[in-house]
């Protein structure tokens, strides 16, 4: 299976280029980013499209996409959850949240590493990971599904029939 990017997404990109006229290479970022929001992960292929597009080698790029937690290399779930794990909200319960979720979902998170910080359900609707402070310390234990916040999260049935 060969990796297309869509014509409007492409144009996209090739605007986001413009913004960085003395170097593409300065452009890895936005494009990198403009491709996981459409495609929910770099692929390899990914890379290897960004690298040619920027007129670098893959492995330039490939440093940027395992140096920054926010890219995935793998694809998450239908709906994607980061649970918030810095001090206010693991005082809140944020890790039995986690666990709470995993639990609900049959997610196994035994194969979390540094590199690959997603764990997926086996009926792929949730995806997981934990997340640095997501700016709302006060109302712990927090986290987002997709782009949704949800704060004091305490009935976990409740907030996963939220997303069908």
């Amino acid at each position: 299976m060969s990796f297309e990017v869509p014509t409007d997404l492409e144009k996209e990109i090739d605007e986001r280029i413009t913004h960085y006229p003395v170097s593409k290479r300065s452009a890895v970022l936005p494009v990198l980013h403009a491709l996981q929001h459409h495609f929910g992960f770099l692929s390899e292929e990914a890379v290897e499209w960004t690298a040619a597009k920027l007129e670098l080698e893959p492995i330039k790029v490939l440093e940027v996409v395992t140096f920054y937690p926010g890219f995935r290399q793998e694809a998450p779930g239908k709906y994607h959850i980061r649970v918030c794990r810095t001090l206010s909200c693991a005082m809140a319960g944020s890790y039995e949240l986690m666990e709470n979720i995993c639990d609900k979902t049959g997610i196994d998170r035994s194969g979390v590493t540094h590199h690959n910080p997603i764990a997926v359900s086996p009926d792929g609707r949730f995806s997981i990971e934990f997340a640095e402070c997501l700016a709302s310390c006060g109302t712990g234990p927090v986290c987002l599904v997709e782009d949704d916040f949800h704060e004091a999260v305490s009935d976990v049935d409740s907030l996963l029939s939220q997303y069908p």
